[in-house]
């Protein structure tokens, strides 16, 4: 991609934010302090009465689960988003994590879930450009239409009105001490309404990473969060270095100590084909219904089943489809596919 070219989408980038659709949290926004621990002791020592009237309530008048799903049809009946819950993402360096909970993301967002997204390994607007490209639904940089600089001025109406009061982004790169994180998601619960919050990765925000009980610790008191606050926490990590990068992983393979997995109510591995890629780097022939990843699911505490879901990489929009030879999927009813 040409420099120039990430210039104009940089801008176009910012543009959003001073117009006020995407809001930038800054780390000195946020009381570290004041929203590191759910301190109301008051509010959890209760006569056994309240919580008998609240039974009976429940039981006379149930509650409708609000559950979200992933993006692809094929995931709908098997796995769902639930609020209370911490949902663990997995892979290899390059294996598309990123990539996918960013289209995870905008699927939440077109079912009006209100989100933010702290990335510690890539800078907002980068992670803005390529939610762009997933929300375009093609390369923003080679435009079928001509008159670029409209065109990708288009894209960003349209990505305006889509996102507009549902995506907040933290602004902070490199180690983060874990108060903070754990500072940061009780404030857009308890401030800003949001109900999904996406930390990428797990191990930015505890330093060392042989510090296994630095890792249980923020590991625990994340799904203490979410279950406190009612909402959804989907944490990136990485696995450990495998013998042969082609080969799939599985949940004893995810870096650090085993509470992590035991912990989280969901694991979702992610593999990319890297066997397939390279041979058709190298001119050998592949075949297509082969899937060029898997979305595995290892765990779902209160779901239907665990479940391996078969995925091709669209490469002009940087999305996963769940066909060979799918196109891309529209997110707004703007969207040509």
């Amino acid at each position: 991609m040409q420099a120039s070219n990430v210039s104009m989408i940089e801008q176009r980038a910012k543009e959003l934010d001073e117009a006020r659709r995407i809001r930038m949290l800054k780390s000195e926004e946020i009381d570290v302090e004041k929203y590191l621990h759910n301190n109301d002791i008051t509010q959890r020592v209760r006569v056994a009465d309240e919580f008998l009237k609240e039974l009976l309530e429940e039981i006379e008048n149930p509650k409708i689960e609000s559950i979200c799903s992933m993006p692809w049809q094929k995931t709908i009946t098997s796995f769902n988003f639930r609020p209370g819950e911490v949902t663990l993402y997995a892979g290899g360096n390059g294996g598309g994590k990123s990539l996918i909970t960013g289209q995870i993301a905008l699927g939440l967002i077109k079912q009006n879930q209100s989100i933010c997204i702290a990335s510690f390994e890539m800078k907002p607007k980068r992670t803005l450009y390529r939610m762009m490209r997933q929300f375009s639904g093609e390369d923003i940089d080679m435009p079928r239409l001509t008159g670029k600089a409209t065109y990708v001025n288009q894209i960003m109406g349209r990505f305006k009105s889509f996102v507009i009061d549902k995506l907040w982004m933290y602004d902070q790169q490199g180690t983060v001490n874990s108060k903070q994180v754990i500072a940061m998601a009780r404030y857009c619960a308890m401030e800003l309404g949001v109900q999904h919050v996406f930390i990428d990765s797990l191990m930015k925000c505890v330093s060392g990473e042989d510090d296994y009980n630095a890792q249980k610790s923020f590991v625990d008191e994340l799904t203490s969060l979410a279950r406190d606050h009612n909402i959804h926490i989907h944490l990136i990590h990485h696995i450990r270095k495998l013998t042969n990068e082609e080969m799939m992983p599985n949940k004893n393979d995810i870096k650090g100590t085993g509470a992590i997995a035991d912990q989280v109510d969901n694991v979702l591995l992610m593999w990319r084909n890297k066997k397939k890629e390279h041979d058709a780097q190298n001119g050998k022939s592949v075949d297509d219904k082969t899937p060029d990843a898997m979305l595995m699911c290892e765990k779902q505490r209160n779901g239907e089943a665990e479940d391996w879901f078969s995925l091709w990489y669209h490469r002009e929009s940087q999305q996963f489809v769940e066909t060979n030879g799918g196109v891309a999927m529209a997110f707004d009813d703007k969207g040509k596919f």
